[in-house]
């Protein structure tokens, strides 16, 4: 059976999820002299997105939409679609069929499909509702699918300290209840600072330090309580950091789709985690594994330089004044 990779979309409403496809989609459609390594295909999941910008290979919405499920059933708009993951979760043939013909139609090639999922913005259905990991599981099992989760989580989340807890805390229980290979992403990184400095280094948020720090933090809850409250609240969110902090299993990495050096990034991250590095190479051709292995696992560069081209450009944190404020 042929190996399929592909990845698994998801996060909050407003985080950046079709349009990360729709780059991910036109990044290889524009590969040096017009020949990419892989055919990208996307799959919409949301049944509530009926405008994408993207070419969409299979489409739910041609199975059930929000609007009919709102006219007839009387639901809200989460209700509905929630009920529509429910329902393409128990018609999963006209998923698997669909996807059978696309794996089907390059049988004959060297390039297998490659599937991203658009997923709905939900939170809850990848925290805690269990279709869209039964769904996954159905997949996995009946084709032989090999696929990263990819939470992207808006950059605005690391202006605000409670924000940004939330957002660990978020990411944590996907990675905890999908059981897929996970990469983090913060988006729209050239947005970050919108709402404000960070208080911060970008370092912190990526790579997930000392979160007894945002504790500490000035700003963090100013002028947001009474005082009795505001303590209670402090004591709630270091409890969260420490559950955070024991699993120690959050990073993430920035994004600007509109940069191609930045897409490269975090499509080299993904394919190390669903295993496309190795995919396609010959049982017997051990050298090129042996070199594969080395560059996967390798160190590329020393941390603080993954992320000095986004110090650069779209943060305004001092160094220095950040240090004495670590010490302090």
């Amino acid at each position: 059976m042929t190996v399929i990779f592909g990845q698994l979309v998801v996060g909050p409403p407003g985080s950046g999820k079709t349009t990360y496809c729709a780059a991910i989609q036109d990044y290889f459609n524009k590969c040096i002299n017009g020949h990419s390594s892989r055919h990208i295909y996307i799959v919409n999941l949301d049944a509530a997105n009926v405008d994408m910008p993207y070419e969409c290979a299979i489409d739910l919405v041609d199975l059930i939409t929000v609007d009919d499920v709102c006219d007839n059933l009387n639901l809200g708009p989460n209700g509905s679609l929630m009920y529509c993951i429910e329902y393409i979760e128990n018609n999963i043939d006209w998923l698997l069929k669909r996807l059978q013909l696309l794996i089907d139609k390059h049988s004959s090639t060297l390039s297998p499909p490659y599937i991203l999922f658009d997923c709905p913005g939900q939170t809850e259905l990848y925290t805690h509702h269990g279709s869209i990991h039964r769904i996954i599981e159905k997949l996995l099992k009946k084709l032989d699918l090999r696929l990263c989760c990819v939470n992207l989580i808006d950059s605005y989340y690391c202006s605000n300290s409670s924000n940004f807890i939330s957002a660990l805390l978020t990411s944590l229980s996907m990675m905890l209840h999908l059981e897929l290979p996970h990469v983090n992403i913060l988006s729209k990184i050239d947005l970050i600072e919108r709402f404000g400095s960070l208080e911060y280094n970008i370092d912190f948020y990526t790579d997930v330090l000392d979160l007894s720090y945002l504790m500490k933090n000035k700003n963090f809850n100013k002028d947001k309580f009474q005082p009795k409250l505001a303590k209670k609240y402090k004591k709630f969110n270091q409890s969260l950091c420490d559950i955070i902090q024991d699993y120690s299993l959050v990073s993430y990495i920035p994004l600007n789709v509109q940069d191609r050096l930045s897409i490269e990034k975090v499509n080299n991250t993904i394919d190390k985690a669903n295993g496309f590095i190795f995919g396609y190479l010959k049982d017997d051709d051990l050298s090129q594994r042996t070199n594969l292995m080395s560059n996967a696992y390798g160190v590329e560069q020393f941390e603080y330089a993954k992320t000095a081209k986004i110090r650069e450009n779209y943060t305004f944190v001092d160094d220095d004044e950040n240090e004495e404020e670590l010490e302090n």
